[in-house]
């Protein structure tokens, strides 16, 4: 959530007499690593989603594009049981209480100023990481019988698992762009409805937040 002495009074900054909930502060928040995963992981989605859709038949780069994305979504998973207190499951993973809490008051015009991912967005995030990660598995083992474009692993299941995965991967696919446009769309909600910005801080790493932890 960022040390305190990483913290310096926002520019909304709390005055005497504001309700001390609202009070907020600037803090350094997501950690490099976590910030490049993200970026590169919406770079190997997106590749991946184009060269399957729009690519040449031999998709030899829409493989290395899925590898990519399992490789990112392998360190993923390893940050988020040791990397920085933001970044691990633990700080998003909340209980259905708290998931409706949060959701009863979305659509409140100010600012969540949540310390992290918010319950909904945690939600979310596991949403798409095993939606991606399992679309990339399936991958693996596709067999389009066409000789050319094979799943590393194809060999070593029956044809009628190939045949399983393929169509998995195939409706996997539209569930990733699903959730991808819904990203997308949450972004827009909280930046012209709440004037939250949730994109310059997985840029910047800093974001302003309520002094008051919610979660507290």
């Amino acid at each position: 959530m960022g040390a305190p002495d990483d913290a310096r009074a926002g520019a909304g900054g709390g005055t005497a007499g504001a309700d001390p909930s609202r009070e907020t502060e600037t803090i350094r928040l997501w950690d490099p690593l976590l910030r490049v995963f993200h970026w590169a992981l919406a770079a190997g989605v997106a590749a991946a989603w184009l060269l399957g859709r729009f690519g040449p038949l031999d998709m030899t780069l829409h493989f290395w594009a899925g590898y990519a994305v399992l490789g990112l979504l392998a360190f993923r998973v390893v940050w988020g049981l040791i990397g920085p207190a933001p970044a691990r499951f633990a700080s998003f993973l909340y209980r259905p209480s708290a998931i409706a809490a949060y959701a009863r008051g979305l659509f409140r015009r100010r600012p969540s100023g949540w310390r992290g991912h918010n319950p909904l967005g945690g939600v979310f995030v596991v949403a798409l990481l095993v939606a991606v990660g399992a679309q990339a598995i399936t991958g693996l083992f596709v067999d389009p019988e066409d000789y050319i474009n094979v799943g590393p692993l194809a060999q070593h299941v029956s044809t009628d698992a190939a045949r399983t995965a393929l169509a998995w991967h195939s409706a996997l696919a539209k569930v990733v762009l699903a959730l991808v446009a819904l990203h997308v769309a949450a972004i827009v909600f909280y930046r012209l409805w709440k004037r939250e910005d949730l994109v310059r801080p997985m840029i910047t790493g800093r974001k302003t937040v309520t002094r008051h932890d919610p979660r507290a």
